[in-house]
């Protein structure tokens, strides 16, 4: 995992006392003059009226529990993936990200006071229940969770193993139903492959400190089992929600013999750094399809735009969810947790900001056919599962908008009754001569 001062970089969505004086830096060059003063004001503003709650309140209080939603709501004001972690919160964090905890296995985020599912997470207990992203959880065990904060309902969702759970989804156009789930163990074996004939097929289900080694493993293993009869690959990131910065870097060298992956940009005009591939291509000349949807965020986004600006690989599938910040763990010392606070954005190789916008297919191919009661209604629920979307979500600071919502072209005939369409267009893509041929001269 990246340390970096301390602070562990991801880019995935996403985790008592008095307040100090001590606790705030200033920058006097950029402050304005007065602000000191509108700051204090803003404290005593603060004080008072915690005065107030713990003596005319109409109950006690815990005063812990009320400091700590105050600094939880400071962070989560500022973007949809800000936000405090208590210290066990925070050990939490630091067993998710090894790859292995306890729970349901999914991602989510906050959108109104819901609980926004941006994706579940392969073979575990919320994927095999049929949870789908875009999905809206409302309640938990039959307790409305609208308005709570985010780390309340995932503290709630993770549980011993073997324990049970019962989540209420709301989902466009369909009644609110109930789902019941069993926690389990989620071991995030985040890399898994096949072969299709001679073509290679690597599936990543998120980034976490396995996966450039899982995906180096399946390249090894894809190579000895079709030798020189492998004539495609595949590069599976839908419903991809993100993770480690590294780990897309990591990744990323595995197909690129150098070059800029991805920069990170932060406050200040000096605060850039720029992660470049390592030498070293592990498969030279292939050609290569990389699928994305909607739930394809973050890490995901950065391999798919790292590929596609260096003509590395075809995209294809649907925009992805455009998800264009890091965020920086910054432990606050020993039982006090941390803070998950977005430190910076990152570019493409090609210095695009996907922030809201995503990255869109070179090839766009829908994976289900829509009805025409679902046509009346996709541009409603496009715009509603998006990075763009969030409430507090950053601005794209190039100006670039989402590309506004339509129907693919591609999408599955009348009566279509395969597993996989977006696969199926893939690796007909990959037998054609016509492909290979253009692929050899874009490159």
């Amino acid at each position: 995992m990246e340390r970096d001062y301390m602070r562990l970089r991801f880019i995935g969505p996403a985790l008592a006392g008095v307040l100090g004086l001590s606790a705030f830096v200033w920058n006097a060059d950029s402050a304005p003059e007065n602000s000191h003063a509108e700051t204090y004001q803003q404290l005593d503003l603060f004080a008072e009226i915690l005065a107030r709650v713990q003596t005319e309140y109409v109950t006690g209080v815990d005063e812990a529990e009320v400091m700590e939603a105050s600094i939880d709501g400071m962070l989560t004001s500022l973007d949809p993936h800000s936000s405090y972690l208590n210290p066990e919160e925070y050990r939490s964090m630091q067993v998710q990200a090894s790859g292995e905890y306890g729970g349901l296995g999914i991602e989510i985020t906050q959108q109104d006071g819901f609980i926004l599912v941006v994706s579940p997470m392969d073979d575990t207990p919320a994927s095999r229940a049929g949870i789908q992203p875009g999905d809206y959880i409302s309640a938990i065990n039959g307790e409305p969770i609208v308005g709570q904060p985010m780390n309340d309902s995932l503290k709630e969702m993770r549980g011993a193993p073997g324990t049970d759970i019962l989540l209420t989804i709301l989902r466009e156009n369909e009644e609110p139903f109930d789902v019941s789930l069993t926690r389990e163990i989620i071991k995030q074996n985040s890399v898994s492959f096949h072969t299709e004939d001679t073509i290679g097929y690597i599936r990543i289900s998120s980034f976490n400190e396995q996966t450039t080694d899982g995906v180096n493993d399946a390249l090894t293993a894809l190579k000895k089992e079709l030798g020189t009869k492998m004539s495609g690959l595949i590069l599976d990131l839908r419903n991809n929600p993100g993770g480690l910065l590294n780990q897309a870097v990591g990744v990323s060298s595995a197909f690129l013999d150098g070059g800029e992956v991805v920069s990170t940009r932060g406050r200040h005009p000096n605060d850039v750094q720029r992660y470049n591939a390592r030498q070293g291509e592990r498969v030279e000349g292939l050609p290569i399809i990389v699928l994305i949807n909607g739930g394809s965020a973050s890490a995901a986004e950065i391999v798919a735009g790292a590929l596609q600006d260096h003509n590395r690989a075809t995209i294809l599938g649907e925009i992805s969810f455009g998800k264009g910040s890091v965020q920086s763990v910054i432990p606050l010392g020993p039982q006090r947790g941390a803070i998950r606070l977005t430190t910076s954005r990152y570019y493409t190789p090609s210095n695009a900001s996907i922030q809201g916008a995503g990255i869109e297919p070179d090839i766009e191919v829908a994976q289900t056919r829509l009805s025409d009661e679902e046509m009346e209604h996709i541009e409603k629920r496009q715009k509603r599962y998006s990075e763009a979307n969030l409430r507090n979500a950053l601005e794209n600071d190039q100006g670039r908008e989402r590309r506004p919502p339509h129907i693919p072209n591609d999408q599955p005939p009348v009566g279509y009754s395969g597993e996989d369409y977006q696969l199926e267009r893939a690796l007909t893509k990959l037998r054609s001569m016509d492909f290979a041929s253009d692929l050899s001269q874009k490159g």
